[in-house]
């Protein structure tokens, strides 16, 4: 019973997201707003070959509608588009819109004794797509988590790991 209410506890806290831009992200805010036909990002992210952009929830099938034209005139990078939440377990579904997960755990990493949130998918298939080619999108969601991400709490975890549901 105290694990439910201690689980509740870190999924259910409030987040809030640290707004840096630099020249490049302001940028591709004008190109966002212009190729949504006027949806502002409430925040961007830019780490490595993945371009964060995160919106509102009522914004968000409108803006998703051109994700495919940005992608095509931005190939060098990968686009992601994703509904701003200010609750931890909502924003971890939105970094996973088309995956099926089928169940998140806080649990205890065993070489750091740190805790972590595990995100068990059913396929391995789906487990592939969300950690990204070699790591990268799982560690780029990771560093959002690490550097952007402010927590209600400051004993959450911060680390994330995708796992496949045996």
């Amino acid at each position: 019973m105290f694990y439910t209410i201690l689980t509740d506890l870190i999924f259910y806290q409030m987040v809030s997201f640290i707004r840096k831009y630099s020249n490049f992200e302001l940028k591709l805010r004008e190109y966002f707003a212009q190729k949504t036909e006027g949806i502002y990002p409430e925040f961007i992210v830019v780490i490595n070959q993945y371009i964060f952009f995160f919106v509102k929830k009522k914004y968000y099938l409108s803006a998703h509608m051109h994700l495919s034209a940005m992608r095509r005139q931005i190939r060098k990078r990968k686009i992601i588009i994703i509904g701003i939440e200010k609750i931890l377990i909502n924003l971890l579904f939105s970094f996973f819109p088309d995956l099926i997960i089928d169940d998140i755990k806080i649990e205890v990493d065993n070489l750091s004794g740190r805790r972590e949130i595990s995100v068990y998918f059913l396929f391995f298939k789906e487990r592939g797509i969300a950690i990204g080619r070699n790591g990268d999108y799982i560690r780029a969601v990771n560093s959002i988590f690490e550097n952007y991400v402010v927590f209600e709490n400051n004993a959450t975890p911060l680390k994330i790991t995708c796992k496949f549901k045996k």
